[in-house]
């Protein structure tokens, strides 16, 4: 068990720095605040902390749009409130992750600004520039994720930009060599930090197709792309020439060499891709490139026991000697308690399977601020909305900040402890009913089951490193076998609310393994519960 690698096994927490704490009264959270909560994330028994964006930006998609890569914006403090987090998280035994937005800058960056100023200077080339068609017209096809044209005409260069999201996002162009050697500079800057390791932010965007060819129409009526609202065009096309190119693995090569140098360090894809499986594939084999990855398959509205087997199957036949990372909520998705929809008052049981679940599956976890508690998702009003993805394509789509509200530390508080004034987004009345302190205080509660969960499952090779064999079962009920050497565990999850009697053939001589959370009496499985067996 000690020879195995720390991320094989990790639990990592995300957190979206605006709403985790707020310390200095401005009603934004920042890295002080996150420094003053470690106690909260330590108790859990996590392995890593992954931040979401701290870098200098004007903040049009609240950080995802960096100014600086170099420094921390002055929301969220300053380099040295960014090294005493790390210091004081390795008191912790808390690994830092820090999230990478590599396929593209703000268009406030000094980088965009000199390669915007004429066709000669020295990053001329390191944004991705085209000339107009013969009418005027945009280069190609290609359609921003956030709606409309991925191109923006640009008066100073009278050429088209490339922008697969708001157009204030100019692309990097990782066809330029000197490109890649600053961004691997400043990559290194981190890891000289302390940080130790990367979530790399839409990682299949890197690089795009010199020639510039249109993307063909794809069958979104009746293979949508998930990971795509359905009022949104961009799912409308096969993005096979603006996204997922074969000279993205060359780079990940360089960026692993890079992490190797600096030890016991990890990195994570995310991959919104309609063939996320082939490229999880693709990017984490061979330990030469990334370590992990994860795609966007269980962060839409499908739920149940076939579909959880289908893309664990799936991805099982594409990784080959990969890892994946799971993920069933993070910043840009509706939280599951809300989003899967289980019976009314049944939620915290269903929060509780639903980490049972994730911890079990081969691979590593990512959980997100707040499904300790058991959250549900935030119902925002119009004019509360800030997200610019929401404000496009309202009312159909909200966007994503009714995951992205502040964390509630304390039930009887105007702002739940996040902060002395009113928040950036709203405090939801209903969450908190389900503040830190409350949870804390009850021994039945989620956060407490979380705690006994990850506890316990660092005592169960099977389930940190162990094979996975799944099982077809009837009932929706989720079944699959993880073994080890010396271990070998039959894993049952009900996804109803209904109790199922357990009904198995082939494992007659299955014993309850000693230890676990919600064990039951290993003859009937509770709605909304998990058994584990010793087989």
């Amino acid at each position: 068990m000690t020879e195995t690698p720390w991320w094989k096994s990790a639990i990592i927490y995300q957190i979206y720095p605006r709403s985790y704490q707020d310390s200095n009264g401005d009603g934004v959270g920042d890295l002080k605040g996150i420094t003053q909560r470690l106690e909260h994330i330590a108790s859990l028994g996590v392995d890593a902390i992954w931040i979401s964006p701290f870098f200098k930006s004007p903040m049009k998609d609240f950080g995802y749009d960096v100014s600086d890569f170099y420094d921390v914006d002055p929301l969220f403090g300053t380099l040295a409130d960014f090294d005493a987090l790390v210091k004081k998280a390795d008191a912790f035994g808390l690994k830092i992750m820090v999230d990478m937005v590599l396929n593209h800058s703000s268009d406030q960056h000094g980088w965009f600004k000199e390669s915007a100023s004429s066709k000669t200077n020295p990053k001329a080339d390191w944004y991705v520039w085209a000339d107009a068609k013969e009418d005027g017209s945009a280069p190609n096809n290609w359609i921003s994720v956030f709606g409309g044209s991925s191109w923006q005409w640009h008066t100073t260069r009278k050429q088209y930009y490339l922008h697969n999201f708001l157009k204030s996002q100019p692309d990097l162009n990782f066809h330029s060599p000197s490109l890649q050697e600053e961004l691997l500079k400043m990559m290194e800057f981190w890891l000289k930090r302390g940080v130790k390791g990367f979530r790399m932010d839409a990682c299949n965007f890197y690089f795009h197709d010199t020639e510039l060819r249109n993307n063909p129409p794809h069958d979104h009526i009746n293979n949508p792309q998930d990971h795509v609202p359905d009022i949104n065009p961009y799912g409308m096309q096969q993005h096979i020439y603006d996204q997922s190119r074969p000279e993205t693995v060359e780079y990940l090569k360089r960026v692993r060499a890079l992490l190797d140098k600096y030890g016991a360090t990890t990195s994570i894809a995310e991959l919104g891709a309609l063939d996320a499986y082939t490229l999880m594939g693709e990017y984490t084999t061979g330990g030469d490139k990334l370590h992990m990855a994860y795609g966007f398959h269980f962060l839409n509205n499908n739920f149940g026991a076939d579909y959880i087997r289908k893309v664990v199957s799936k991805m099982e036949s594409h990784i080959g000697d990969g890892w994946p990372c799971w993920a069933f909520s993070n910043h840009d998705a509706a939280r599951p308690i809300t989003r899967w929809k289980p019976a009314k008052g049944r939620e915290d049981e269903f929060a509780k399977l639903l980490i049972t679940v994730l911890t079990s599956l081969r691979g590593s976890v990512c959980m997100y601020q707040g499904d300790e508690l058991g959250l549900p998702e935030a119902d925002i009003a119009y004019e509360d909305i800030v997200d610019p993805y929401g404000l496009e394509f309202w009312p159909e789509f909200k966007g994503r900040d009714g995951c992205r509200t502040p964390m509630p530390w304390k039930k009887d508080n105007a702002y739940g402890g996040f902060s002395t004034v009113k928040p950036w987004l709203p405090m939801p009345t209903e969450h908190l009913r389900k503040a830190v302190e409350e949870q804390t205080g009850d021994d039945s509660s989620v956060y407490h089951y979380f705690r006994r969960l990850f506890a316990w499952r660092k005592q169960q090779p099977a389930l940190l490193h162990g094979e996975i064999e799944l099982l077809e079962l009837p009932d929706n009920v989720l079944g699959f076998v993880r073994e080890t050497k010396g271990q070998k565990l039959l894993c049952l999850f009900n996804l109803n609310a209904e109790d199922w009697p357990i009904k198995l053939s082939g494992f007659d001589n299955r014993k309850l393994l000693a230890g676990q959370p919600m064990a039951g009496d290993g003859k009937t499985l509770k709605g909304y519960s998990a058994t584990i067996f010793v087989v």
